[in-house]
């Protein structure tokens, strides 16, 4: 076997275009407009060739172009405004500097923020993302950048992404996993100073696995991505950084440990000191573990008080509403890749994997990702206010003596970089009439009520352009699709007619699982064809998303629709766009009449892309799941049922198909089609504006983000603070406190509760309890006891319950009374139960310790 020497070879930029690179290599061009028509100047064609890619375009442009660039006055001009815009960007302070979260306060620049994901969805020409979690993580990191949030992400580099999608002529989704030039793309190898690639060794069983990182600018954010796709690295631990999402259980083992342990320690050996840990989902928990031995090895404290002194700097995020999407391994994978852990944090094997099992003493439950963020993350969140609910419930069981409505799980609904998504031409239409200053202000509620300035012919036209963009999109992509599936002469002659550019266009993309429910509008296939085919209202439907590889009920849906666009009826109506990625989307947010969401509830946790729509001047159509919850009004678009959850599936796919009918038969697409004398379908371009001023500012990252901020990031950074300071006294000061909880918690009781009359209860009284304690060893500051009251619902069960502290008004040797008193201000049947609840001034919650007594 001949040795191949590697050598490097940049492109030739000429003196005046030189910052031209600089920007290429740093993605705030991605969400930047005027920006991207500077690279597009260059060669339009080649930019589209490259995917985009800014980097290859410069490496593979014609070296006259860029000559002929460099001495053409309306370019340069170009360049400059462009860059000028960019070195403002970079250098004047943002919200984060001027408020950090706190009115009239600054950010603590000591507090440094760290989020992890497995994947980043940022552009198309980094393909390491495979959906809406990955889209989610890179719209966090660009708003993290517009707010001045001191934020460096860590993530992976996948040498072949996830699948490219293909069709074949049946129409059966087909995998290609083609290796990506990394070299050519905005990541970059980070280097030491000496100008070799920084590495780190990551302990596997038995071997060592070499890992190199990338470095990839977002605006002002860092992203760190790890790659052992080496030479130094035998086969096996190569392929470890090949697939998203790919191989075996094993193989996911392998990609998390790197995630979250080499993620760590690729942060501590560069020399970045983070005090949050953001793990989006559970993919990245490991990394808790790496804290806590990371503080034993360098600061000699036990588990205990190394776990107090990391746990308040952990933030989790759960994506999944349905346990089954959760990663739980078996308790052998987890031997072979931990057992030389074990030790190291002076753990048993039961301990360390109690930490991931609900139930911590059930030998047969595997270890849950989900489980130990939520053990080790102080701050823990779902993704809508609907999903903070459902998580409650299902994850009850890690606090089992908890009532569902108090478990200590929050939500923060998912936003969308709204710059990220919103079309060139409707970014000219905003700036005309919002100002310039929306770009920045996405969540600003008054800004947005300036659409109603907008004339409703512009804002017409304007969509309109989109809407014809889309449909020539689609027609040069399926001419795409049939090329290669070897199609016959007439069916590529024909792909040219398809779609109407003035027809009422209905979009649907998403990932292919049998719950979001990709084929309810074929449920009636005549009916379904009266829809479409009526030539005085004609509606058309384009499909696309990626059924997962080994999801066979996904793909024959995305099968059902390719037969069903066959059809003569339907051919010229519904199209579906192969290889769904970030520029399909895009082309697909910015141009459809309508998106159309019909998942199963409650099993969307959020769902981001109906986000995408309305600044693009498109209206949603929704089952009331995930964040159309929250965002839907009778006025700003459409639900598909009234929320209800169905035990008979079939059943609900058969109601919720009719609603869908029913709506856009009765209401959509006459709206669509009421036009006045002038060709303006006046009520619908008025529902087009109240979506955009109700859904634009709620559902942002840049809300979201400074969400995370105001409730997690800063109080994590002032608690790890605490925790830290004199020698990590209060970490050490806590564990010890809760050693002694932990032993005299047995010893307490409570030995009766008296109430006052309740016969003489009137709406406007109180009702006074009173408890003995018997607390113990333990003092009164130790504990809180509790009025635990509500209403009775049918079932004699509290809803709406609240927690009223009971006050200590006699204590001896034995016993403490307490009383507390229950404002009667609503007549009806209710109830109250007494309980005592760890109390510590440390204490991020007091349901952590995992202690609670009910009378």
């Amino acid at each position: 076997m001949w040795t191949i020497r590697t050598f490097s070879v940049a492109p030739l930029i000429p003196n005046r275009l030189k910052r031209l690179q600089e920007l290429a290599y740093n993605l705030w061009w991605a969400w930047n407009t005027d920006a991207i028509e500077l690279f597009r100047r260059l060669d339009s064609e080649l930019w589209d060739r490259t995917g985009h890619n800014p980097v290859a375009l410069l490496g593979e442009v014609d070296q006259e172009k860029l000559k002929q660039a460099s001495e053409d006055e309306g370019f340069l001009a170009h360049l400059d405004r462009v860059i000028s815009d960019f070195d403002v960007y970079m250098n004047e302070p943002r919200w984060y500097q001027k408020h950090g979260g706190v009115e009239g306060s600054a950010g603590n620049p000591e507090t440094q923020i760290a989020y992890f994901s497995a994947e980043f969805g940022l552009t198309e020409c980094l393909p390491v993302y495979s959906g809406g979690l990955g889209i989610l993580a890179g719209d966090h990191l660009k708003s993290a950048s517009d707010l001045g949030l001191p934020l460096m992400g860590v993530g992976i580099l996948y040498s072949q992404g996830y699948f490219r999608q293909y069709l074949n002529p049946d129409g059966w989704q087909q995998e290609a996993y083609p290796n990506y030039d990394y070299a050519n793309s905005p990541a970059a190898i980070y280097n030491n100073p000496d100008g070799t690639p920084f590495t780190i060794e990551l302990e596997f069983p038995d071997r060592k696995v070499t890992v190199q990182v990338w470095q990839v600018n977002v605006g002002r954010v860092r992203l760190y991505l790890m790659d052992t796709n080496l030479a130094a690295n035998p086969p096996a631990d190569r392929e470890i950084t090949s697939r998203l999402y790919g191989g075996d259980l094993e193989m996911r083992v392998r990609q998390e440990v790197l995630l979250g342990i080499g993620g760590v320690q690729v942060l501590d050996k560069l020399g970045l000191k983070p005090s949050v840990y953001h793990m989006n989902e559970g993919h990245s928990a490991f990394l808790a573990l790496e804290r806590i031995n990371q503080l034993m090895e360098h600061r000699g404290l036990s588990f205990d008080e190394a776990r107090e002194a990391t746990m308040p700097g952990n933030v989790f995020t759960t994506h999944t509403p349905v346990p089954a999407g959760n990663d739980m391994f078996p308790a052998a994978l987890m031997d072979k890749y931990f057992v030389h852990y074990y030790p190291r944090l002076g753990l048993s094997r039961k301990q360390f994997l109690s930490l991931g099992r609900q139930h911590p003493k059930d030998d047969n439950e595997p270890f849950s990702m989900t489980v130990l963020a939520l053990r080790l993350a102080a701050h823990r969140n779902g993704v809508s206010r609907l999903h903070g609910e459902v998580s409650r419930q299902m994850w009850q069981r890690v606090w089992p003596e908890v009532p569902v409505n108090e478990v200590p799980v929050k939500h923060v609904t998912n936003g969308v970089h709204t710059a990220s998504w919103t079309s060139k031409d409707m970014v000219e239409l905003l700036d005309r009439y919002l100002g310039p200053k929306w770009r920045d202000h996405t969540d600003d509620v008054s800004i947005w009520e300036r659409i109603n300035r907008i004339p409703d012919s512009e804002l017409w036209r304007t969509h309109e352009r989109r809407r014809e963009r889309l449909v020539g999109f689609a027609r040069r992509q399926l001419r795409q699709q049939l090329l290669k599936r070897g199609a016959t002469k007439l069916e590529i002659q024909q792909s040219e007619e398809v779609m109407d550019p003035e027809a009422l266009t209905i979009g649907f993309a998403r990932r292919f699982a049998t719950y979001k429910r990709g084929t309810l509008l074929m449920r009636d296939l005549d009916r379904l064809a009266r829809l479409l085919t009526n030539p005085e209202r004609p509606v058309q439907i384009i499909f696309a998303g990626k059924a997962h590889p080994r999801d066979t009920e996904g793909k024959e849906l995305i099968r059902q629709i390719i037969h069903l666009a066959r059809h003569e009826e339907f051919r010229r109506k519904i199209v579906f766009l192969e290889d769904y990625d970030m520029n399909v989307a895009r082309y697909m947010v910015q141009g459809v009449d309508v998106w159309l969401n019909t998942p199963r509830r409650p099993m969307e946790a959020s769902g981001t892309s109906g986000m995408k729509v309305p600044c693009n001047g498109g209206i949603n159509m929704s089952v009331l799941d995930g964040w159309w919850v929250e965002g839907y009004r009778i006025d700003n678009g459409w639900a598909v049922g009234y929320g209800e959850v169905y035990e008979d599936w079939e059943y609900q796919d058969r109601v919720e198909s009719q609603s869908v009918y029913d709506a856009l038969e009765k209401e959509v697409v006459p709206l669509f089609y009421d036009r006045g004398p002038d060709g303006l379908p006046r009520k619908w371009i008025e529902r087009m504006k109240n979506s955009m001023m109700s859904v634009c500012p709620a559902f942002t990252t840049h809300r979201m983000v400074r969400e995370y901020a105001e409730k997690f990031y800063l109080n994590a950074g002032r608690s790890v603070s605490a925790m830290t300071e004199n020698d990590y006294a209060k970490a050490i000061g806590l564990s010890k406190w809760k050693q002694e909880l932990y032993k005299s918690w047995p010893q307490i009781r409570i030995e009766s509760v008296e109430q006052s009359e309740l016969d003489s209860l009137t709406v406007g009284g109180d009702l006074e309890v009173r408890a003995s304690v018997r607390l113990g060893s333990l003092r009164p500051e130790d504990v809180e006891v509790q009025l635990y009251t509500g209403q009775l619902d049918g079932q004699r069960q509290l809803v709406h319950a609240q927690a009223v502290p009971m006050r200590c008004e006699h204590s001896n040797t034995q016993t403490h009374l307490y009383a507390g008193t229950i404002p009667c201000r609503r007549s009806g049947m209710h109830g109250f139960g007494v309980r005592i609840l760890p109390k510590h001034p440390d204490l991020v919650h007091p349901y952590d310790p995992g202690l609670i007594l009910w009378a």
